[in-house]
C-alpha cells in the first residue's frame, strides 16, 4: 500500500468512528432530561437551576426536570446519579464540598469523585466574605490576628456547618496564622447571622448574599472577600490577598456531572447547551443580582482541573485540621 493509500486508509478510519458519535450527539437528547439537585426547594441555588434548566429545555425541545434529593452532605444526590445510566439523561448538580470535600471526610464515601462522574462544567460560585460584629475592635484581618492573639482563650468562629466554606476558611486561617480559633457550626448562614448580629461568636467566613446586607447596613464589618477579586456587592472590601494573605481564595463552585462513561459526544453537547443557557443575558442578570457569579467552563477538561485542584488543596486543609464526620 502506498503512503497516500495509507492516509486515505486512516482518515477513513478517523471518519466511520466519529461518525456514531456525531449523530449520536444531534439525536441527543429524545426524551426528559433529569437534574437531581442535593439541595431543597427555595435555596438560593434552587431557582438557578429552574431557569437554566428551563432554558436549556426551550433550547432542546425537551423538558429538564429539577429532582430535589437533599441530604447527607449531597450523598443521596449523588449516589442516585451515579446508579443512573451513562446517556446523559440524568445529571447532578454537584459542588465543591460533593466533589473536592467529602472524600477526606468520610472514611468510607459512597462514591467515588473521580471515576463515577463525567465533569460536563462549571455553572455558578459565590465567594466568602470575613465578617465581625460592628462592636469587635478589629478593622482588619492583621487587627483580627492579633486581638485572637491577646485572647487566653482565642476566638470563637461560626460556620455553617461541618466542612463548609466557612469552617474551611477558619481552619485554613488558624492553620497560617497559629491563632486559637474555636469553631462553632450552625445549621446554615441564617442561624449564624442572627449570632453573629448579637455577638455571640467574633467572626465568620460567610456568604456575602446573607451577610452583605448586614454589612451595608453597618450591623457587621467586613474585613476581606475570599474571591481573587473585588465584590461587586462589597465595594471597598478588600480582598484575602489585598489584606496580605494571599492563599486563602476561597470560591465555592456548583456545576453540571454525568454519570461515568457518559459518551463524550453527549458531554459536549450538554456543556455547549448548559453554557449557552445560562450566558443568556437575561439568566445571567438574574443570578448577578442574587450575590452569585456565572462561572462556567471553557471545556469539559477546564472544569475537571478545576476540581482536582481544590481537591488537593483543600483534602490537605481538612488533613491538617483533623476535620473527620465519621
Amino acid at each position: 500500500m502506498s503512503k497516500f493509500s495509507r492516509i486515505l486508509a486512516a482518515m477513513a478510519a478517523a471518519i466511520g468512528l466519529a461518525a456514531p458519535m456525531l449523530v449520536q450527539a444531534q439525536a441527543f437528547p429524545s426524551k426528559p432530561i433529569t437534574w437531581i439537585l442535593p439541595f431543597p426547594p427555595g435555596g438560593v441555588t434552587d431557582p438557578v437551576a429552574r431557569m437554566v434548566g428551563a432554558k436549556v429545555g426551550e433550547n432542546l425541545g425537551q423538558s429538564v426536570i429539577i429532582d430535589n434529593r437533599p441530604g447527607a452532605a449531597s450523598i443521596i444526590a449523588a449516589e442516585a446519579v451515579k446508579r443512573a445510566p451513562a446517556d446523559g439523561y440524568t445529571l447532578l448538580f454537584g459542588h465543591a464540598g460533593s466533589h473536592a470535600v467529602n472524600q477526606f471526610l468520610y472514611a468510607k464515601l459512597s462514591y467515588d469523585p473521580q471515576k463515577d462522574f463525567v465533569p460536563i462544567t462549571n455553572l455558578i460560585s459565590t465567594t466568602h466574605v470575613l465578617v465581625v460584629p460592628a462592636s469587635s475592635t478589629a478593622k482588619s484581618m492583621n487587627d483580627l490576628i492579633a486581638l485572637a492573639k491577646s485572647q487566653p482563650k482565642g476566638l470563637n468562629y461560626g460556620s455553617q456547618g461541618i466542612a463548609a466554606g466557612g469552617h474551611l476558611l477558619g481552619e485554613m486561617l488558624k492553620l497560617r496564622t497559629g491563632i486559637t480559633l474555636n469553631h462553632i457550626p450552625y445549621k446554615g448562614s441564617g442561624p449564624l447571622v442572627q449570632d453573629l448580629l448579637a455577638a455571640r461568636v467574633d467572626l465568620a467566613f460567610d456568604s456575602p448574599i446573607t451577610s452583605g446586607p448586614h454589612v451595608r447596613s453597618g450591623a457587621l464589618r467586613a474585613l476581606a472577600v475570599t474571591s481573587p477579586n473585588a465584590n461587586r456587592n462589597l465595594p471597598g472590601v478588600p480582598t484575602v490577598a489585598q489584606a496580605g494573605f494571599a492563599g486563602m481564595e476561597l470560591d465555592f463552585w456548583f456545576g453540571l456531572f454525568a454519570p461515568a462513561g457518559t459518551p463524550s459526544a453527549v458531554v459536549q453537547r450538554l456543556h455547549q447547551e448548559f453554557v449557552k443557557a445560562i450566558n443568556d443575558p437575561e439568566i445571567s442578570k438574574k443570578i448577578l443580582d442574587t450575590g452569585l457569579d456565572v462561572t462556567t467552563s471553557r471545556s469539559p477538561e477546564e472544569f475537571a482541573a478545576l476540581i482536582a485542584k481544590d481537591a488537593e488543596r483543600l483534602g490537605k486543609v481538612v488533613k491538617d485540621a483533623g476535620v473527620r464526620v465519621d
